[in-house]
């Protein structure tokens, strides 16, 4: 089953890229921290530098926070906002800058259950004070998540996720992003998880980030506090 389900999910996002001639893989790379203040409400900070380039021509980073509220075993609320600053290509951080922007973001993510398979629904809606005017957006993300591995401490030590995730605006032409990933994650203890994936994005007429292939690597902290010790452990579709 474990097979199985690693050569669909390859299968999938093989059928979904056309390499070119010109492949140019990106990276793009996350920091995480996430407090556990109880079983309902959690806080998190997240940076993110992202290049064209194979670290080369950083061209995008942001940072941001929010706040988490499980409302259900299968519903979480989140309210974020953060600073993303995209630069001009050939280079890094050229001048002048494409967008600076302000992003406040209200979300609700849907979790399911299907035998040791977790499907998650992610809706987003994004109120956008950039350098070109306010704009809203829209996204919605499908994935699924495996996790596998010899059971330690009540959490299994791997995971392999999958998602695509569709991006809309209120005004003409609608249609932004369709952005795919496939990611591999890895807890070496309760409190942290190492990623490595890989994302594919199409972009229609955007107006901020670019690039459409990058190697994803990432680092995810968690603090629990300590008078909740048992706190449920984060096993969420890692955020982009």
């Amino acid at each position: 089953m474990r097979l199985f389900f690693i050569a669909v999910i390859s299968l999938f996002f093989s059928s979904n890229v056309v390499v070119a001639q010109n492949f140019d893989l990106g990276s793009w790379n996350i920091l995480n921290i996430k407090y556990n203040q109880n079983e309902k409400w959690s806080f998190f900070g997240e940076a993110q530098l992202r290049s064209l380039k194979f670290y080369n021509n950083f061209h995008y980073y942001e940072y941001k926070g929010g706040i988490n509220l499980k409302v259900h075993k299968n519903v979480k609320l989140t309210l974020g906002a953060g600073s993303y600053q995209t630069y001009n290509e050939g280079g890094n951080f050229v001048l002048p800058k494409n967008n600076n922007e302000f992003r406040l973001w209200p979300q609700a993510v849907l979790f399911q259950s299907l035998g040791n398979f977790k499907i998650e629904q992610r809706y987003r809606s994004e109120l956008r004070f950039t350098s070109n005017g306010y704009r809203n957006r829209f996204r919605y993300r499908l994935g699924v998540s495996y996790p596998f591995g010899k059971e330690q401490d009540k959490y299994k030590p791997f995971q392999i996720s999958a998602s695509n995730e569709l991006f809309f605006t209120n005004t003409e032409p609608y249609f932004e992003r369709n952005r795919m990933q496939v990611t591999l994650n890895y807890k070496p203890s309760k409190a942290t998880t190492l990623q490595i994936g890989y994302l594919h994005q199409f972009d229609y007429k955007i107006n901020d980030e670019t690039g459409r292939d990058f190697l994803q690597l990432g680092y995810f902290i968690e603090i629990f506090k300590k008078s909740s010790p048992n706190s449920t452990i984060d096993t969420d579709i890692k955020d982009n």
